[in-house]
């Protein structure tokens, strides 16, 4: 079902239409779990550094992948606010046939470059080839990506975060069973987690496809929408440019972290590894919610009704702290048997290394989501050059402070960056939030 973000109680609304979107990227966050889990319980604790290793490479991709759904949901959700149905439609087309060109560009780049990647990052011998294969498989099931991502920005911008929720959640499950069946009977390791991967986020990105073309049809607009716009194009990309490069160099700066705790040996990659997954799900729900805000954003800016945002975001920072409180919790005083969850030996060093990140970290994701909420204010709202800001100063400042600090206190000198690059950024963020003008100006496409 659509649902119209700029009418009724803002905190309501924000509540019905975030919590789904929760609901999604727990279950999305379930496929890297899932690997890992597999990987070092059912592999080896190698094999775990191997799937551990690639994700900050895989984040690569994601980055582009996660620009187009913003670009894509920001001006779909301005269309839809503003009723402007046929260009609506058109932004779609425009949005899926550039993604997909995109797509094709990055995935022959990645086939190509990514042993290189692989060992520019310093990657350990004895977990290289295996790391290698886990990429292979992944960039090949790069288009179901990208266009699950696509779907989803639309399902977001028309304010429907159900039907993306119930797709995520049976793929997720099934490719727990799936990862155990490759690799338990068919003997596959770890290209068999890849391959089960691929096969579920296929399946979910088809069937969002099917749902996104049948929601168009039902949508009436006067006249037929062109199939490809270079004016909206230029729109999306305003948006989805700023959000690809955050994104990536994000990734960068994760992939030079990862080659200075490559430094220290499989045992610590592998404690990272499982500790990072695990403050990923945090991290990425967080900012799930901020697209949630996001949207909420645009669709009150395209109704002309900018009075709504401050509601919306105090109602945002409400419910990031409802959800962060309890987990910071969970992973301060259990840490110790969720990094167990992933490794088959839960002893030595790699299950100290994942219990000091999480006691480090963890204590600052009321700081992380109270920036990511900010952040998804500036985004719905347009305000691409201070959102780059805050979020390019807590990345320079993670991966400065990480090389730096890990000489002097070894690799918990890196995990101490991650606090400290998250408070400075979320202070810039605040004050780009509150003293911006975007809430009195009639800010639309």
């Amino acid at each position: 079902m659509n649902r119209d973000l700029t009418v009724g109680k803002p905190e309501k609304q924000l509540w019905i239409f975030c919590l789904p979107l929760f609901g999604s990227v727990i279950f999305q966050q379930l496929y890297n779990i899932a690997d890992s889990f597999v990987a070092g319980k059912f592999i080896s604790e190698n094999a775990l550094a191997a799937v551990g290793n690639s994700y900050e490479i895989t984040l690569i991709f994601i980055a582009f992948a996660f620009g187009c759904n913003i670009g894509c949901s920001v001006i779909v959700s301005q269309l839809f606010g503003a009723k402007r149905y046929k260009d609506l439609k058109t932004a779609v087309y425009t949005s899926l046939i550039s993604s997909g060109i995109l797509c094709a560009v990055l995935m022959l780049a990645g086939l190509i470059f990514c042993r290189a990647l692989l060992e520019m990052i310093h990657t350990p011998q004895d977990i290289i080839d295996d790391s290698k294969l886990y990429l292979d498989i992944y960039i090949l099931g790069l288009p179901f990506t990208f266009f699950y991502n696509i779907a989803t920005g639309i399902f977001s911008a028309l304010g429907d975060s159900k039907t993306p929720f119930i797709f995520l959640s049976i793929s997720s499950v099934t490719n727990i069973g799936m990862d155990i069946l490759f690799v338990t009977v068919f003997k596959l390791g770890i290209a068999g987690v890849a391959i089960a991967t691929l096969i579920c986020q296929g399946i979910s990105c088809i069937l969002s496809l099917a749902v996104v073309r049948k929601k168009l049809n039902k949508i009436k607009s006067d006249g037929k929408a062109a199939i490809f716009s270079f004016k909206l194009l230029g729109k999306l990309a305003i948006i989805a440019i700023p959000s690809i490069l955050q994104q990536s160099f994000i990734s960068v700066g994760n992939i030079i972290i990862q080659g200075v705790i490559n430094s220290f040996g499989s045992s610590v990659i592998a404690g990272y590894s499982a500790a990072v997954k695990l403050n990923n799900l945090v991290i990425t729900s967080f900012t799930t919610l901020g697209n949630g805000i996001s949207n909420y954003t645009a669709q009150n800016l395209g109704a002309d009704k900018p009075e709504r945002i401050k509601s919306g975001f105090r109602a945002g920072v409400k419910m990031v702290w409802s959800i962060s409180v309890p987990l910071t919790l969970l992973y301060f005083f259990c840490g110790k048997f969720l990094v167990g969850i992933f490794l088959d030996n839960p002893t030595g060093e790699a299950m100290q290394t994942g219990i000091q990140f999480l006691h480090i970290v963890a204590p600052f994701y009321l700081i992380a989501s109270l920036k990511l909420t900010a952040d998804g204010v500036l985004r719905g709202a347009g305000m691409m050059n201070k959102f780059m800001a805050a979020t390019f100063t807590d990345l320079i400042l993670r991966v400065v402070l990480a090389k730096i600090l890990s000489g002097i206190l070894g690799s918990v000198g890196i995990w101490i960056s991650w606090p400290i690059g998250w408070t400075v950024a979320t202070a810039m963020s605040l004050i780009f939030y509150r003293t911006g003008k975007w809430f009195r100006q009639n800010r639309t496409v």
